[in-house]
């Protein structure tokens, strides 16, 4: 099966304790680097180079004579002296080529990255996001530590434990402001310090939907789902939800992550086969980071009812991809609306893209995380990160993911206003428009 990008996000995430560890190794002292940290700083531009003349999709990587890239800046890197100049020369070269997801991550950033268990799931019954400079809760579990504290959709955190999340939330933005995987990073770093052993209580200070300051004690649960193993990949959790909505008459189905296919595609068979009275279908992938990309091809097979058509085209430097469309026995005709948001990523930007270019979904929320290329993430010898992709996706529509993501037709940006207000602008936008289409369908029939 086809793993698209889950993302730099999930690896990074998964491998912050040991980078972490690693640091007290590799960690430098401010100014002068010793004999040794030179070294390292050299090793780890060959292994960066070297890695991307082997494994970028392109034998000349971005057009570029590499060679001569490498002739030209091993001489400089062999001089610099301090850390942020060896990360400048990484990063010089990396531009060069003009890709997304291609970086050098900083080790000491995965001290703002790190949680206990580090795998930035869901323990508190609260999901997040980043909102300008504060951390919003966009949902609460039902029976969960949260739930059961009366944390309420809207929240802003502003403490977890002794931190501070505001000086967190800024590094990071600053580091990511020109990045599109910022809601994402951003998201996943909340949800990783949320993190704590099972059963010991973390004290959360809120801002409340009264402006008043309030500082609940949130006990570790076990993540939602089912645990899931899928390749080079952090075990994750894996929950499906699937319901009716506005009364019944509309489709709804959201899960966390493209995996556990055996589980996942069945429902999600079962949701569409059971909504065929329906006046329209949803689905939801905010906040859902990507994994098996044959999932998604499986999963428009349930919209689309023409043979050959493609949800677009991943290219490997040895193989071409081609995620063509297999329509099922029965396909559900009906408006068809996706919602996403800036940590939708990998294999949601290429179902929601892919039936976008296709004519077959309307696409409402914010927009996506652009990060749709399989991509690796492994830590340097000198400590740093490093992040790098193994192909090329092109959309039906002739243009890449990478970098650009999905725009949505309808923008319906989030704020703590609506949610503190019980709406949600996504959803109630992409019901109003089924609402509206299943009425004209109707007029027409009658004409």
């Amino acid at each position: 099966m086809i793993q698209a990008g889950l993302l730099v996000v999930a690896v990074l995430v998964a491998t912050a304790a040991s980078i972490c560890h690693a640091q007290t190794a590799a960690s430098v002292a401010p100014g002068q680097l010793t004999g040794k940290q030179l070294q390292l700083n050299i090793d780890s531009f060959e292994y960066v180079w070297t890695t991307v003349r082997d494994k970028h999709w392109q034998a000349k990587p971005a057009g570029l004579d590499w060679q001569a890239v490498h002739d030209e800046l091993r001489p400089v890197i062999e001089k610099v002296s301090t850390m942020e100049a060896a990360r400048a020369v990484l990063n010089d070269m990396l531009g060069r080529l003009h890709e997304t997801h291609f970086a050098i991550i900083p080790s000491d950033l995965y001290s703002d990255l790190d949680g206990s268990s580090a795998k930035g799931e869901i323990t508190t019954g609260m999901d997040v996001r980043v909102a300008g400079s504060g951390v919003l809760v966009t949902s609460v579990e039902s029976g969960s530590s949260a739930a059961r504290e009366g944390v309420q959709p809207g929240w802003q955190i502003l403490k977890i434990g002794s931190t501070d999340l505001a000086p967190v939330v800024e590094k990071l933005n600053r580091t990511y402001a020109r990045s599109t995987l910022r809601e994402l990073v951003l998201r996943e770093a909340i949800l990783a310090r949320l993190e704590s052993k099972p059963g010991e209580p973390a004290a959360v200070e809120f801002l409340d939907g009264a402006n008043q300051r309030i500082t609940k004690s949130l006990t570790q649960g076990k993540p939602r789902g089912v645990l899931s193993k899928f390749g080079f990949l952090y075990p994750m959790h894996v929950w499906f939800d699937a319901s009716k909505v506005a009364n019944g008459v509309i489709g709804y189905v959201r899960f966390n992550i493209f995996l556990d296919p055996a589980h996942v595609m069945n429902q999600f068979g079962e949701a569409v086969e059971g909504c065929k009275a329906c006046q329209g279908f949803i689905i939801d992938l905010r906040g859902n980071p990507g994994g098996i990309g044959a999932m998604a091809m499986g999963m428009a097979g349930w919209f689309i009812d023409q043979p050959d058509q493609r949800l677009g085209t991943l290219y490997m430097r040895d193989t071409t991809l081609k995620f063509v469309v297999n329509p099922r026995v029965y396909t559900f005709a009906g408006p068809l609306a996706i919602l996403v948001d800036g940590a939708s990523a990998s294999t949601s930007e290429i179902l929601a893209g892919g039936l976008k270019d296709l004519g077959r979904a309307r696409i409402f929320g914010t927009r996506t995380a652009a990060a749709a290329l399989p991509s690796v993430f492994e830590m340097l010898p000198n400590g740093d990160g490093f992040q790098y992709a193994i192909a090329n996706y092109i959309s039906e529509g002739g243009k890449p993911l990478e970098g650009l993501g999905v725009t949505p037709d309808v923008e319906t940006p989030l704020t703590r206003e609506s949610m503190l207000a019980g709406k949600d602008p996504a959803l109630d936008a992409a019901v109003i428009w089924i609402q509206s289409a299943a009425a004209n369908q109707k007029r027409e029939t009658r004409n």
